[in-house]
């Protein structure tokens, strides 16, 4: 099978479209022909090797699994022992393992039924950003009325949190640099150009700050939160050696020293959840928007685009 693989960290260069043996799926896994396969940030650190403590279980000197990609939707090829929840044909979406590739392994346990109202590219783009926006929206314990504000809202995972938030009945108010038209399709009340406002000088307060960003400092964010608001930090970016961990640490003593909260949270596919981003993409009250399409072949194209950090919505590899 082609796949896009990587033999060393570094730059969308490293990346070579290479043959690779199918694989073969084990106990409780599905073998699935890929249709489509998004990109997300976490893909672009394994890719790089930065920070350098995800080395530590990717591999030191050179990824273990030289073919990127999570998110994946497509055609069931085979079905592993013990597996009955699919067959061979069932169209699926979830997560899975080397998904940049014409086939890829998944365990059933993190994929659920494509819905036929779903592109294979829309349902690509939902697992792991729209589990990251359900899941942090869920920690912040999110209700009807809640004015929250999510920075990088244009992107993948901030695309999802203010449609899951607007759901809710929830005021949202999103930060992004020119995609007012974009953002305001799916219903976001208030839109902030970071270009020509600074929301952390501004007067209005939040009861969640979803930032995707990390381009403000803890005390600005706490800053617009209201008295028993929430913070939720949720980005990647952060020191070469340890990533983002010294600011969820800062986070974790803030929330010790003020009254409001800033609540890390972990995210991890699951049918339960997915099913229920399927259900309310199906009912349309959430809508998975795909930015650009390249073919497998233009993956390290992908990569460079979501590396520039100015994606609209999801990055998706097609095929």
């Amino acid at each position: 099978m082609k796949a896009a693989t990587q033999g060393a960290y570094g730059g969308p260069d490293v990346l070579e479209l290479t043959d690779l043996p199918t694989p073969t799926p084990g106990d409780g896994e599905v073998l699935v022909r890929v249709r489509a396969a998004s990109l997300n940030y976490a893909d672009w650190l394994f890719l790089t090797g930065t920070p350098y403590v995800l080395r530590l279980a990717a591999g030191v000197r050179r990824p273990r699994n030289p073919v990127r990609g999570t998110d994946l939707a497509g055609v069931v090829e085979a079905v592993g022992p013990g597996v009955t929840a699919h067959r061979p044909g069932d169209e699926v979406l979830g997560e899975g393992v080397g998904a940049f590739a014409e086939y890829a392994v998944a365990k059933v346990a993190k994929l659920v039924a494509k819905p036929a109202a779903l592109t294979f590219e829309q349902a690509a783009a939902l697992p792991m950003a729209g589990l990251t926006a359900l899941h942090g929206l869920r920690a912040a314990q999110v209700k009807a009325g809640d004015r929250v504000l999510v920075n990088g809202a244009a992107g993948g995972v901030g695309s999802f949190a203010v449609q899951l938030a607007r759901h809710q009945g929830c005021v949202v108010t999103a930060v992004c640099g020119g995609s007012d038209e974009l953002l305001r399709s799916v219903g976001v009340d208030d839109v902030i150009d970071y270009r020509s406002r600074d929301f952390t000088r501004e007067d209005s307060r939040y009861d969640v700050v979803f930032d995707n960003v990390a381009n403000h400092s803890l005390t600005n964010l706490c800053r617009v939160l209201t008295r028993h608001g929430t913070l939720l930090p949720n980005s990647g970016r952060g020191g070469r050696w340890l990533g983002s961990l010294p600011r969820i640490v800062r986070g974790t003593v803030t929330s010790l020293l003020v009254s409001q909260r800033v609540k890390t949270f972990l995210s991890t596919a699951n049918t339960a959840d997915l099913a229920e981003l399927v259900a309310l993409a199906e009912s349309g009250a959430v809508v998975p928007l795909v930015g650009r399409t390249y073919p497998l072949a233009q993956v390290a194209d992908a990569f460079a685009h979501l590396g520039a950090g100015h994606a609209r919505g999801k990055v998706v590899i097609s095929g």
